[in-house]
């Protein structure tokens, strides 16, 4: 049985009973915590976002979006679920989170772009949220937005295309990039991206 068709087994559920027990409204204050290491469970998040469970995608979103706000990523690299009590490790593929929608207001410098991701955060990027941008294997672009301590998420393929047609020339010549909440976040010289 799966952690979406029913009883999920026991060390999910403690897990859960305490993430419940600390939450708060929002992303708990996981930077407060410091629990000891409990182990790892095998909880994995892939590149596009889904969340499993011994191989079984977890399909409650609520759990998923629960979960999601106890996870924290140390100075180790790892990624845990941690709550006052317990401190897990889990595997993440990419990033944690997938920004799935994009909101654009203003342009030029006075530009905000505002993501949403698959676990229910929304920031906008800017100096508290910095966009970043990296290039895969085949070349292409994959930019990932702050989120909160040391998470990001990827931003969506489909989303990929609607940045690159609102990026532009920043202050240094020849250099594309995207503008927000007064900040320029360079993707790379304009004759290696295309619309």
């Amino acid at each position: 049985m799966t952690p979406s068709e029913g009883q999920a087994p026991s060390e999910l559920r403690s897990l859960e009973a305490a993430a419940r027990a600390a939450q708060t409204r929002g992303p708990a204050p996981v930077h407060l915590w410091n629990p000891a290491f409990s182990g790892d469970l095998d909880i994995h998040i892939s590149r596009d976002g889904t969340w499993s469970y011994l191989g079984s995608p977890i399909n409650r979103k609520r759990l998923v979006r629960l979960f999601a706000s106890i996870l924290r990523r140390d100075e180790d690299g790892r990624y845990y679920l941690v709550t006052p009590v317990e401190k897990v490790g889990i595997r993440v593929e990419d990033a944690p989170f997938l920004a799935v929608l994009m909101d654009v207001e203003n342009t030029g410098r006075d530009r905000q772009v505002t993501f949403h991701t698959n676990v229910g955060d929304s920031v906008t990027a800017g100096p508290d949220h910095p966009l970043r941008f990296e290039r895969s294997w085949g070349g292409a672009f994959k930019p990932y937005v702050h989120v909160r301590g040391r998470l990001e998420a990827l931003v969506s393929r489909a989303l990929v295309h609607d940045l690159i047609e609102i990026a532009e020339e920043g202050d240094r010549g020849g250099r594309l990039g995207i503008w927000s909440r007064g900040t320029f976040f360079a993707i790379g010289p304009a004759d290696e991206i295309a619309p």
